[in-house]
C-alpha cells in the first residue's frame, strides 16, 4: 500500500495518486485527489470522470471463437468435461492487454488430459494475459482440442450477433471494460468566506490497466471530447447517428421542451444495456433470446409480456421491474400489451 500526504493548493488545480495496491491480479485499486475546486466544481469533475471511467476508457477482449467439427454452442464434445457454452463464457472473463488496434488472432491446441488456462493461449507479441490461472476447461482424454480466438480492442459492450458467423464460429459477448467500479466523494475546506472542495476519486481495475492509466486516459478522453468545442460553430442541423443509420433532426428552436426531453431519454436509454439491472443469469438469457440487449428495448414490454417469455417466471419479472424503478425511476407497466415504438410520431 503506497499512502501520501494529500497535497491542498490554494491556487492551482492539482491531483495526486494518495493510495494504490493490488488486491490480486485482476483487482488493482487505486483513490486520488483532486483540489481545490470551487463549490459545485467537484461534483462536475466526479460525474464526469466515473462516468468516462467506466465507459469511454478502452480495453481488451475476446470477440469469436472457432471450433472444429462443431455445429452450435450447445454441443458437447467427448472427453472435455464443460459444454461449448461454457467455454465461451469461461473465454468471456479472460482478462487480457494489447498494445495493438488491429483485429488480432489466438489460438489454443492442447492435447489432453490436461486443465487449460489463459496461461495455454497463444498470443500475438501485442498481447498479453493479466492472470495465467483463469480456468477455461478440462480435457478428461487424450484428445487434441483446437480453438481459434479473435481479439479486438475497443470500448463499452458489445453484443455478439451470430449473423455472419458460420463453420464453427461462435461470437462472444466483449466487454471492453478495464474499469470495474468508480466511487468519488466531495469534502469542503477553508474558511466560510473561502470555501473550496476537494474532489476523492476512487478506481478499481481489472488489471489490464492500472487506476493511474485509467484516469489519464479518462482524463484525455475528456479534453479530446469538448474540445471541438472550442474551434467550431455551432450548426442549425443536427446530425445524429442510430443503429448506424444517419439521419438529420430539425432545428433544437422548432422542437418543445417535451421533444428534446423525450429525445434525449430515448438516445440515453438505447446505450444502457440490461446488464445495468444485474438480472439473474435466466434472466438475462431470456431477453437476449428475444433481442433485448438495452433498456430501451425492455421498455417495449410490460410485465404481463415478460411473464410469457419461457422460463422468465414472475420471479425474474419481480427482480427485473424491481431493478428498473430502483436505478432508473421507471415503472414497467404491469398490462400494457407490446408498443411498437417505430410508430411514435418522429421529429
Amino acid at each position: 500500500v503506497i499512502q501520501d500526504e494529500i497535497p491542498i493548493s490554494t491556487n492551482v488545480i492539482e491531483w495526486r495518486c494518495i493510495e494504490s495496491k493490488v488486491e490480486n491480479k485482476r483487482l488493482h485499486y487505486g483513490r486520488f485527489a483532486i483540489s481545490p475546486l470551487k463549490r459545485g466544481q467537484a461534483n462536475t469533475v466526479g460525474i464526469a470522470m466515473r462516468r468516462s471511467l467506466l465507459s469511454e476508457v478502452e480495453g481488451t477482449s475476446i470477440t469469436s471463437a472457432r471450433f472444429e467439427r462443431v455445429r452450435h454452442e450447445y454441443s458437447t464434445i467427448t472427453g472435455i468435461q464443460e459444454t461449448i457454452h461454457d467455454i465461451l463464457i469461461n473465454l468471456k472473463e479472460i482478462v487480457l492487454r494489447s498494445d495493438s488496434y488491429d483485429i488480432q488472432k489466438a489460438f489454443l491446441s492442447i492435447n489432453g488430459p490436461k486443465k487449460i488456462t489463459a496461461g495455454d493461449i497463444s498470443l500475438p507479441s501485442a498481447i498479453k494475459t493479466i492472470d495465467d490461472s483463469q480456468y477455461i476447461a478440462s480435457i478428461t482424454q487424450p484428445i487434441l482440442l483446437n480453438i481459434e480466438l479473435k481479439i479486438e480492442k475497443d470500448r463499452g459492450y458489445r453484443i455478439r450477433d451470430s449473423r455472419g458467423y458460420n463453420n464453427g464460429e461462435f461470437p462472444i459477448d466483449a466487454v471492453f471494460m478495464p474499469v470495474q467500479n468508480v466511487n468519488y466523494s466531495v469534502h469542503r475546506f477553508g474558511n466560510d468566506g473561502e470555501l473550496s472542495e476537494i474532489l476523492f476519486l476512487e478506481i478499481w481495475t481489472n488489471g489490464s490497466l492500472t487506476p493511474h492509466e485509467a484516469f489519464s486516459e479518462a482524463s484525455k478522453n475528456l479534453i479530446d471530447l469538448f474540445l471541438p468545442f472550442l474551434h467550431t460553430k455551432g450548426k442549425e442541423i443536427l446530425h445524429v447517428e442510430s443503429n448506424k443509420k444517419s439521419f438529420n433532426l430539425p432545428e433544437l428552436s422548432s422542437l418543445s421542451k417535451d421533444d428534446i426531453d423525450e429525445l434525449t431519454r430515448e438516445v440515453t436509454l438505447k446505450h444502457i444495456f440490461i446488464d445495468q439491472l444485474e438480472p439473474s443469469a435466466r434472466a438475462y438469457n431470456c431477453l437476449k433470446r428475444i433481442d433485448v440487449h438495452t433498456i430501451w428495448d425492455l421498455l417495449n414490454y410490460s410485465q404481463e409480456d415478460l411473464k410469457r417469455i419461457k422460463n422468465f417466471g414472475k420471479k425474474s419479472v419481480d427482480q427485473v421491474s424491481k431493478a428498473l424503478q430502483e436505478r432508473f425511476s421507471i415503472d414497467l407497466p404491469k398490462n400494457k400489451s407490446y408498443v411498437d415504438r417505430t410508430k411514435k410520431k418522429k421529429l
